[in-house]
């Protein structure tokens, strides 16, 4: 039983007919086919029951709620949705995002905001809430019923469900592994106790400007104080004596960060004490705490680990290092490419089908494994969410090849596209036809990353913690497959230009 309640529209004035702008007219065109794709694939009714479904699901027991919170939840689920999709698309920050919703009219009529009158947009922080509206485990079932729904035939007409002229084809694949960045400074040694001066500066001043001081000089004179340690420590490895130069300077550091320790915990020992004296609740006051605390659990560590790097000369195993004050779950990854031997964030993998709509992901809490180890879970996952039997054919680099995945595909049946990791096979093998087909199509699959990374993502993504991160991965696959739909080809253009050609 359906639990969407019905409810009148409200009015909603007219979009503007803009001219004179050719990429306007073209973004309003996608936009407007983004829209049709959600309404006829039906993945927006379904995200909104799930939404309702869970909502209700949460609620005390015996608690009931009336049919207007029903109606509110309903309208801000699809408004999240909505929103996601267009913050990715346009690659905005939360606060440029919701500006941008209050200029223009053709994102207030997408993202379902648009009204007669007074237009009430949403803000920053509700634009982050709606990040974390679903778990990333609902935004799997979401882009599953997206790819499903795009190779779906409706029966009485025969035509694609989402009115496409070429059928989706889904019975090739192309994987391949990236690193998404982190947003974290380097080098991550003697740049954290940088960081570490700025932020606990930053909540002791927000302390004091609520009316609880101790005796110290102004929070901003310590942070000025760091920042010309930091760009003198920068200038070290110009002069003669570098090594000698970079220790006395990182003494000087840990001094400063020292007296910036102890001020910020005097402070934070302040406000648990006399919080009811400020103005804030005891929510606020548990999430300024929290983030001190953070800090000062992990400078300790902080503080050894440059002290190890510069002064005893001696290096760090990269599973104990710390590269993050903020961030706990980025690794160390060994790329080896050309201006990226090394890079800070989390492995993501992805698959791809030949029109670019990705068919599997998946970012590593934990280190993750080698490419070939990944192959088999990544096969269970597509045949899970597109169906058993469906892929035909895989392809990949050299970093899938393995034997043990070359008897898996000849066991499911499935054409072996990967790049042998012997030279001399990958040369007899180019002469075959499809093979070489597929290899010369892998090298699309870089641009896919790019894409993803660049235009959806945010290179660095700026999502602090593994499950936003995850979330972020999430949203920004199914506006990536949602955009990808909206410039395939539609039957209706397809006829119309058949009939310009015929006249």
């Amino acid at each position: 039983m359906s639990r969407i309640l019905p409810f009148q529209s409200e009015l909603r004035p007219a979009l503007p007919t803009v001219i004179g702008n050719v990429d306007y007219q073209r973004f309003e065109k996608e936009l407007k086919r983004m829209d049709e794709v959600l309404s006829l694939s039906g993945v927006e009714g379904q995200f909104v029951e799930s939404c309702v479904a869970n909502w209700l699901e949460s609620l005390e027991e015996g608690q009931e709620p009336s049919a207007r919170d029903c109606r509110e939840y309903q309208k801000h689920s699809r408004r999240a949705l909505r929103c996601n999709v267009l913050h990715r698309v346009l690659g905005e920050s939360f606060r440029g995002m919701s500006r941008r919703l209050a200029e223009c009219a053709l994102f207030q009529w997408f993202c379902g905001v648009d009204q007669l009158g007074v237009v009430e947009v949403p803000s920053k922080s509700q634009l982050q809430r709606y990040t974390q509206w679903v778990k990333p485990e609902q935004l799997d079932e979401l882009i599953g019923g997206l790819l499903q729904s795009s190779t779906r035939t409706d029966i009485e007409s025969g035509e694609n469900a989402l009115k496409l002229v070429h059928q989706i084809e889904l019975d090739t694949v192309w994987l391949d592994t990236t690193c998404v960045k982190a947003n974290i400074h380097f080098p991550v040694d003697w740049r954290l106790l940088g960081d570490a001066t700025r932020t606990l500066m930053k909540a002791t001043a927000l302390i004091r400007r609520h009316g609880l001081k101790h005796r110290m000089e102004e929070p901003g004179v310590f942070i000025s104080r760091m920042n010309k340690l930091c760009m003198e420590m920068t200038h070290c490895r110009r002069k003669e004596d570098s090594k000698k130069e970079r220790k006395r300077v990182l003494r000087k550091m840990k001094k400063m960060v020292k007296m910036v320790r102890d001020h910020a915990l005097r402070h934070r020992d302040l406000l648990e004490a006399k919080w009811e004296e400020t103005d804030w609740s005891r929510g606020h006051v548990e999430q300024v705490m929290g983030g001190i605390d953070k800090i000062l659990l992990k400078l300790p560590e902080a503080m050894k680990q440059a002290h190890e790097r510069i002064i005893g000369g001696r290096q760090v195993k990269n599973e104990e290092k710390i590269l993050s004050l903020y961030e706990e779950d980025v690794h160390v990854i060994v790329r080896g490419k050309a201006g990226a031997e090394v890079e800070f964030g989390n492995t993501l993998l992805i698959a791809e089908q030949a029109q670019g709509l990705v068919v599997d992901w998946k970012l590593y809490e934990e280190s993750a494994p080698a490419d070939c180890n990944q192959l088999k879970r990544s096969l269970e996952r597509m045949e899970q969410r597109i169906g058993k039997g469906t892929i035909k054919a895989v392809g990949g680099d050299r970093g899938f090849d393995s034997q043990a995945n070359r008897e898996l595909l000849k066991e499911k049946e499935m054409f072996n596209g990967l790049c042998p990791k012997k030279v001399s096979e990958l040369k007899k093998l180019q002469k075959e036809s499809r093979f070489g087909e597929m290899a010369k199509r892998r090298a699309q699959t870089e641009g896919r990353l790019g894409i993803l990374k660049n235009c959806f993502f945010g290179n660095p993504m700026r999502s602090k913690g593994i499950e936003s991160r995850k979330a972020a991965v999430g949203w920004s696959v199914f506006a990536h497959n949602l955009w990808v739909l909206a410039r395939l080809e539609r039957v209706e253009e397809n006829q119309s230009e058949e009939q310009a050609q015929a006249a």
